[in-house]
């Protein structure tokens, strides 16, 4: 598939992606799919994900060094998850004490989808 062909496929699939992670990820109870314009293609609800999403990358990001593309916060009511690439980000909030590993892998995951 041709990049452009690729990121229209997986927007057109977002929902399907939502839908899929929260069925398949233990512990996982809300998740969005965001594009790199900041835009949320799909979500379980209707959070602020996208300014949500921009202020943890920002707070995340390393002066001196490249940009992370994972971010795991634990605070007493659950885990927050996020993982990007080029084209999107996926975020999520889980129960607190999920298996942090798998989590992001399924998270990683869908950004192949």
């Amino acid at each position: 598939m041709q990049g452009g062909r690729a990121v229209t496929a997986v927007a057109d699939r977002a929902g399907d992606v939502v839908a899929e992670l929260i069925e398949e990820s233990a512990g996982l109870r809300s998740c969005a799919v965001i594009d790199e314009s900041g835009e949320v293609l799909a979500a379980t609800d209707d959070r602020d994900w996208a300014p949500q999403a921009e202020r943890l990358w920002k707070a995340a990001a390393d002066p001196a060094g490249s940009d992370p593309a994972y971010v795991h916060v634990a605070i007493d009511a659950g885990e927050l998850f996020a993982v990007r690439d080029e084209r999107f980000t996926v975020i999520g909030i889980a129960d607190r004490f999920s298996l942090a590993s798998l989590i992001l892998c399924d998270l990683r995951a869908a950004l192949r989808r």
